[in-house]
């Protein structure tokens, strides 16, 4: 890449941050109308990477980066080819109409400069997670869409439901991101590299290594959480309860797609095993029968619409395991096909509660009148969701069935499983676009009227774009959806499917989906009912089991609290001195690392035993010591043995310290000692005393046999010569106790320095505080 490009590409990923940054004071000058400006951010962002497009569809890839920690090989770095490319261009293209839907929707909110900028340091997150050639930057912008899409759903933080919902989401999906850090970090280990584009070339290595298995069910762990995959599915729905630009953006087109993009990005790594192609497709599609299921029993349209992006997630999931050169393709085409019209029925469930006050499909009704825009946008893009000619969903229908349809007992019931699912949004995709607009007119909270337009361009736009790549298809597999597809599949590939309908086992199935859709749809107040029934003989559910561990984890913290933290000093101080034995004691019991029996010194001078024959005595007027207070003063005896020592040897500094610290530390305990109600003397019975008894011995002895042996070790003159080199070339000094403590440790002497001052302020305090008032 070129210095010139390659600077451009970093400013556009982080254009969305800036954005964020300006937003609120931008919003309190402008109001709705910053929605406009701030707009142009990401219309830049898919401007510029709307450039790559003729690269990318010539099968080249484009990377580019800078050094980070090049001694770690970690490296801020992108990855642009047929599959990052069309997530940067659906994340930049549909959130310049996300933004301009919100300027509309939350009009007149008091916090609206604040949606503005979480929604763009989440576009932000996204367009890095997708385009994130460096296993850690992956992984920073992975955690980071779900702390931003945790601020988005939790955005109407005064209801206890979105901060439920918020939480949830930030618990599931950031769970499966410690998952997600442990695949990558065994995938280094596997591989010995750290990025994708390096990583591509290793496919052979990383499905032979016995490792594979546990790489795979970390890296589904990341995945499956992230895209709602059952029995995951139940964070996503429960998210509706952020306002409607969030759901149409975050989890339709964008952050519910990371672990499908994630599945597809390693699907030439890891794919082409029995582990995958089996995994894959039973969950995804056991995910899309439930999503689908779950959709009919609802009649709050964003809860329909999000249950069956569950379905539909399940279904990609299904395409990308599956194994096969048609599920490559058909997974590519309905990525797309959904991200558009999925966030365009969103944006028209957000629309019809706007303006009417409702968004329950059994209190709507003869809208198509009041509000005729909006009508054509949910019209064709739930024919787009149908998978009706000449819409580009047709064409994903078709392709899905061209790659599932076979004879074996396995394509068999995953044709089913399409067919079924397929169906029932069918039927969903009408019940949105039909029921609210189509009838008598129903009195509404609200009086009902057509949205301002900033409400309805992006359903509009993203409608009607679903249905003009599917009449000029031959141009989008060009240019979008064959490099998608030969990303994924790791190989070339082309798709040429088109509008025109062929007569085969594709059609055949695609007609019977319509059949039953319809069937579904002109009974699906029957089909709500039985769905609504067969939840309920259920009961329990993945949702009532968050809740229940949750619980059961607070629960826990608290009782390990209760025991662990009782309030008590006596325990505190008893459970780390019996730490610090352990681990004193403990290493060189089992790898036989203790010293050697010392000799006593024959010629040591009369005055350093006398030395020592103090510190024992000082000793043994601790042990015997009738009240603290005489306990507390001759503890400080053994501490002036050591600065008498420190003197014997030839360093007064050192002995200087220890005089003022054992002086201060012996003040500061007698002052705490009379301020306190304690009785003058331990009144303990002995089974008491000897267990403190026996963990201060070991303490002792634990550290006496620590320095012993570190004495009889080798000395490693490298600091000695170090200091005496340059103490005085560098630090010119001759002194060079005090060059080291000055110069070379000049912090660390500050840092002792404080903690002195401190200590004598506290003293002061202590001294100062009335009996009164103790």
């Amino acid at each position: 890449m070129l210095p010139d490009t390659m600077g451009l590409t970093f400013l556009a990923f982080c254009l969305p941050f800036l954005g964020a940054l300006v937003a609120p004071a931008l919003t309190r000058i402008l109001g709705h109308n910053a929605a406009w400006p701030l707009a142009l951010v990401p219309a830049a962002i898919f401007l510029h990477f709307l450039g790559f497009n003729a690269e990318v569809a010539r099968g080249e890839i484009v990377t580019g980066g800078y050094a980070w920690v090049p001694s770690y090989n970690v490296s801020f770095s992108w990855l642009i080819d047929g599959l990052s490319l069309a997530f940067l261009l659906l994340i930049s293209g549909i959130g310049t109409l996300i933004v301009l839907y919100a300027g509309g929707y939350l009009k007149g909110h008091p916090h609206q400069g604040r949606f503005f900028s979480f929604i763009l340091m989440f576009m932000g997150a996204m367009l890095g997670l997708v385009a994130s050639d460096s296993f850690l930057m992956l992984f920073v912008f992975w955690e980071l869409t779900s702390i931003t899409s945790f601020l988005l759903i939790g955005f109407d933080h005064a209801r206890e439901a979105a901060r439920r919902a918020a939480l949830q989401a930030l618990v599931v999906t950031g769970g499966g991101g410690l998952f997600l850090l442990a695949g990558l970090l065994l995938l280094w280990n596997v591989t010995d590299v750290t990025q994708l584009s390096l990583l591509m070339s290793f496919g052979a290595e990383v499905r032979a290594s016995p490792f594979y298995l546990p790489l795979l069910f970390l890296i589904l762990g990341g995945a499956f959480t992230k895209s709602a995959q059952f029995p995951f599915h139940f964070w996503l729905p429960n998210a509706m309860e952020a306002p409607t630009p969030v759901s149409a953006y975050l989890h339709s087109a964008t952050m519910v797609k990371a672990g499908v993009y994630l599945l597809m990005r390693l699907n030439p790594v890891m794919g082409d095993t029995p582990a995958w192609e089996t995994i894959l497709p039973a969950f995804g599609g056991l995910t899309l029968i439930v999503g689908a299921v779950l959709a009919i029993r609802q009649s709050d349209l964003k809860l329909m619409l999000a249950y069956t992006t569950v379905a539909s997630l399940g279904l990609l999931v299904m395409l990308t395991g599956f194994g096969s050169q048609h599920a490559v393709a058909a997974a590519a085409l309905y990525l797309v096909a959904h991200s558009l019209f999925k966030g365009a029925l969103f944006m028209v469930a957000g629309l019809i509660d706007h303006e009417t006050g409702t968004r329950d499909i059994t209190r709507l009704g003869g809208l198509r009148r009041a509000m005729p825009v909006t009508f054509l946008a949910a019209l064709l893009a739930s024919l787009s969701m149908a998978g009706l000619p000449p819409f580009f969903g047709f064409l994903a229908k078709e392709e899905i069935y061209a790659a599932l349809a076979g004879g074996s007992l396995r394509a068999v019931a995953f044709t089913a499983a399409a067919v079924v699912g397929n169906g029932l949004m069918f039927a969903v995709a009408f019940a949105v676009a039909l029921k609210p607009f189509l009838g008598a007119p129903v009195k509404t909270p609200k009086h009902a009227h057509e949205g301002p337009a900033l409400l309805w361009i992006g359903p509009v736009l993203l409608a009607v774009k679903g249905l003009v790549i599917g009449l000029f298809s031959a141009a989008a597999h060009a240019l979008l959806t064959s490099p998608l597809a030969s990303a994924i599949a790791g190989k070339p590939q082309t798709v040429t499917i088109s509008a025109v309908p062929h007569l085969g086992l594709a059609l055949a199935l695609s007609v019977v989906t319509i059949v039953f859709g319809i069937a579904v749809f002109l009974f699906i107040d029957k089909a709500r009912a039985a769905a609504n029934r067969l939840v309920e003989d259920i009961g329990w559910g993945p949702d009532r089991g968050f809740d229940q561990v949750m619980t059961g984890l607070v629960r826990a913290a608290a009782a390990i609290t209760r025991l662990v933290q009782p309030g008590r000093m006596e325990i505190y101080m008893t459970a780390t001195f019996a730490v610090i034995a352990l681990a004193l004691l403990v290493p060189p019991a089992v790898y036989g690392e203790w010293p050697r029996l010392p000799v006593w010194p024959a010629d040591m001078p009369f005055h350093e035993l006398a030395v020592m024959a103090l510190a024992v005595l000082g000793i043994g007027a601790v042990l015997t010591a009738r009240n603290r207070l005489t306990a507390i003063v001759a503890l400080g005896i053994q501490g002036f043995c050591v600065a008498l020592l420190f003197l014997l040897f030839g360093a007064p500094d050192l002995a200087f310290t220890q005089f003022m610290i054992e002086t201060l530390s012996v003040v500061i305990l007698a002052l705490v000692m009379t301020r306190l109600k304690l009785t003058p003397r331990d009144h303990r019975p002995l089974r008491e005393k000897i267990p403190d008894a026996v963990i201060a011995i070991a303490c002792g002895l634990g550290f006496s046999l620590y320095l012993l042996k570190v004495t009889q070790g080798r000395f490693d003159t490298a600091l000695t010569d170090f200091f005496n080199l340059y103490s005085k070339t560098i630090a010119h000094g001759a002194n060079v106790v005090n060059v080291i403590i000055v110069d070379f440790r000049g912090t660390d002497t500050l840092g002792e320095i404080a903690v002195v001052m401190v200590t004598g302020l506290a003293i002061l305090s202590i001294i100062r505080i009335r009996k009164g008032r103790a």
